[in-house]
């Protein structure tokens, strides 16, 4: 319980700390052949009916050689958008169907040679998810908040979301256990019901033996 309640103070220490790191990557061109083995994904987790903000910064420009497109799914077979021909700032907003992980996709197409050696594609990649991924300043103009009345409902948000998390966990924890338990119960039995054939073949074994022998005059 004490391991809990460090690892929520944990979390609401972060909650206050801003994280503007973006995911920072180049991606080569191909021709267009095996498209699915020249995809580049990232994967995150996100909960079900839960906002998510995909911004991506690409560059080079449209008609440059190069068409980069994106593709973001989820595990469960859901499509949350397929942009072609992305340059420049992009964003992507969606709301998840179900708890699953999803994958943000690039793939960069070379449409023309130009003369161009090694062609590439330079991408940051930001994903926000619940409370990080609204305008906290549109809200705080909309509603008339004052700045540390804003920073507490951003806050307050993000220790929902860490109790629906957390509730979540405990959740699935129950189904593996109760699995686990289930489990057990039936090998306990299978190895039980083995036992028991294995002693009454054996049982079988010794008449049918003494049985045999009997009708030979051996005994």
């Amino acid at each position: 319980m004490e391991t809990l309640f460090r690892y929520l103070s944990y979390l609401l220490l972060l909650a206050t700390i801003p994280l503007t790191s973006a995911l920072k990557f180049d991606i080569q061109a191909h021709p267009g052949h095996e498209s699915a083995r020249h995809e580049r994904c990232i994967r995150n987790f996100v909960a079900k009916e839960q906002l998510v903000v995909v911004t991506a910064i690409i560059s080079g420009f449209r008609g440059d050689g190069q068409m980069l497109n994106m593709h973001i799914r989820d595990t469960m077979g859901n499509n949350y958008g397929k942009p072609k021909d992305v340059a420049g700032e992009h964003r992507s907003a969606f709301t998840s169907h179900a708890d699953a992980a999803f994958d943000v996709c690039f793939e960069n197409i070379l449409t023309s040679n130009q003369g161009v050696m090694n062609p590439t594609r330079h991408v940051e990649l930001d994903i926000d998810i619940g409370a990080d991924a609204k305008d906290w300043s549109a809200i705080q103009a909309g509603e008339k908040l004052k700045p540390v009345e804003a920073e507490l409902r951003r806050i307050e948000e993000l220790v929902g979301e860490i109790v629906s998390e957390m509730d979540y966990l405990r959740g699935r924890e129950q189904k593996l256990r109760d699995t686990n338990e289930s489990t057990n119960e039936r090998v306990k039995w299978f190895a039980f019901g083995t036992m028991g054939m294995l002693v009454g073949l054996g049982a079988w074994q010794v008449v049918y033996l003494r049985a045999y022998f009997r009708s030979k005059h051996l005994i």
